[in-house]
């Protein structure tokens, strides 16, 4: 094993090394009055269950996310291992990232993705300034699981999905005794 320390921090560095950390990817959308906008996270995490809420951390320089806040309401969708072109699809700035999409409305009216394998109603609780990112607190309203797929990750700088044979079934303890 090999271990490698930096002298200084540096955002090259830094980005390096978080490239060994997993993240799945997701899109929060919302529907505003001229059509539904949205934008990709690769942040989005569990935060609090008393209340039920999320987190996730848009940069400052997305031109989606300040459309999104003004609506106060909104889904996150995480994208199932086959959505890596809906995934760059939601990551570019402009054009109709919805067109030719499957999607459908939450019970809040925010649109989830047919590509998600789970998804978050959500509405706005709170936003704090961290660095070149905004922390944005979401409360849950709903959520729920599409199919069977799995997420897609970003791990090492390119997409990919869930190794089925390594996965243990936490949800099920009564299936898998070692848990």
């Amino acid at each position: 094993m090999s271990t490698v320390a930096t002298r200084s921090i540096t955002s090259v560095a830094f980005r390096q090394v978080m490239a060994h950390v997993p993240t799945a990817v997701s899109v929060v959308a919302a529907t505003s009055p001229t059509g539904p906008v949205g934008l990709t996270l690769g942040s989005f995490t569990s935060v609090s269950l008393e209340p039920p809420l999320v987190g996730f951390f848009p940069a400052h320089s997305s031109t989606s996310w300040p459309r999104v806040r003004a609506i106060g309401r909104f889904a996150v969708s995480v994208l199932g291992d086959h959505a890596e072109d809906t995934c760059r699809r939601f990551a570019q700035s402009g054009g109709d990232k919805f067109g030719g999409l499957g999607w459908h409305l939450s019970p809040l009216g925010s649109p989830i993705l047919d590509d998600a394998v789970a998804w978050f109603d959500c509405e706005l609780e709170s936003e704090h300034e961290a660095g070149d990112h905004t922390c944005v607190l979401a409360r849950l309203h709903g959520f729920g699981t599409q199919g069977q797929g799995r997420p897609l990750i970003f791990c090492h700088g390119t997409y990919q999905g869930l190794d089925a044979t390594s996965r243990r079934d936490v949800l099920h303890p009564t299936t898998n005794p070692e848990v």
